[in-house]
């Protein structure tokens, strides 16, 4: 997309985070109650469960009411396949089910799913084609659930390249981007066996990466979850959603403040690209300037 100063439209990122994603309801519930439009949303993984209903249309309450199926026991199915534990078809019999047979592309809000390509390494961005496809694809934890092949590729949870899917929302037409993330963590479980470790050795890794993302975000939003459960919090769902509630409806001033003062921002980081090109030749050839001086002398 060329670059816009004058742009203030809103893209949200929803990051994933197992069974946590019900605390992105919870944020999109402050949207709503400020009455500040999304223009675009982005999703990997649970986030990109909630990202779906959400662009689809269906109301908060609505989406709140599957939140305790966001548990590891009613999103999976024992298999026999290679690659993985447990298959994807609860979740697609899910969102089919509330959804219907949908394709990306005729969500009410542009919307985008990430994946990764397990023989790659590469994103994969959905902005077409089957929805229940992608959304089982950016879901499938390697390991835990068999790899989701869609057009020839095998893919697996967008979260190994991208958790906090922030890049596809400049191309999709935002101007200001807020990224929720669910695993801003200062300290991991202690490992109780080698399942734990390999746990967290992977999280590490992916919420390194992230947290370098999230520098490329207008508004962050990050959340420490760590007492919640990865694979169960049905118990707990509306206070899981105000974990994402309340912080979110605390950055509401300064995403205001940023749509309002969108042009001076955009003006100045333009400024601080540039700048560190040009200082250093100013300074070369002041000292250069400098030096002529002196010799003539």
């Amino acid at each position: 997309m060329k670059f816009n100063p004058f742009n203030t439209r809103i893209g949200l990122a929803l990051g994933g985070g197992a069974a946590r994603g019900i605390a992105h309801i919870g944020v999109l519930k402050a949207f709503e109650e400020e009455q500040i439009p999304i223009h675009c949303i982005a999703g990997t993984s649970s986030g990109a469960l909630v990202a779906s209903y959400y662009a689809f249309g269906r109301p908060i309450d609505s989406i709140l009411s599957i939140g305790s199926t966001l548990n590891l026991s009613k999103i999976t199915k024992f298999t026999l396949e290679r690659g993985g534990l447990f298959s994807t078809q609860p979740i697609r019999e899910m969102i089919q089910r509330d959804l219907g047979d949908c394709r990306i592309e005729d969500a009410h809000i542009p919307l985008a799913i990430c994946a990764t390509d397990i023989e790659t390494g590469e994103q994969l961005i959905f902005r077409k084609g089957n929805l229940a496809d992608a959304v089982c694809a950016s879901m499938a934890v390697p390991g835990l659930y068999v790899p989701v092949e869609i057009d020839g590729r095998i893919l697996v949870d967008g979260g190994l390249v991208e958790n906090v899917p922030i890049s596809p929302l400049k191309r999709m037409g935002a101007g200001i981007t807020v990224a929720v993330d669910l695993s801003h963590v200062s300290r991991y479980p202690k490992p109780k066996d080698t399942f734990d470790v390999i746990s967290n050795a992977i999280n590490i890794g992916i919420d390194f990466n992230t947290r370098k993302q999230l520098k490329k975000a207008d508004i962050a939003v990050p959340l420490d979850l760590s007492r919640y459960s990865q694979t169960n919090n049905a118990k707990c769902v509306d206070e899981l959603c105000m974990e994402g509630y309340y912080p979110m409806k605390n950055r509401v001033g300064r995403l205001l403040w940023h749509k309002r003062m969108n042009l001076l921002i955009n003006l100045l980081k333009t400024a601080r690209d540039l700048l560190p090109l040009k200082v250093p030749e100013i300074i070369k050839d002041l000292k250069r300037h400098a030096l002529a001086v002196r010799h003539r002398s």
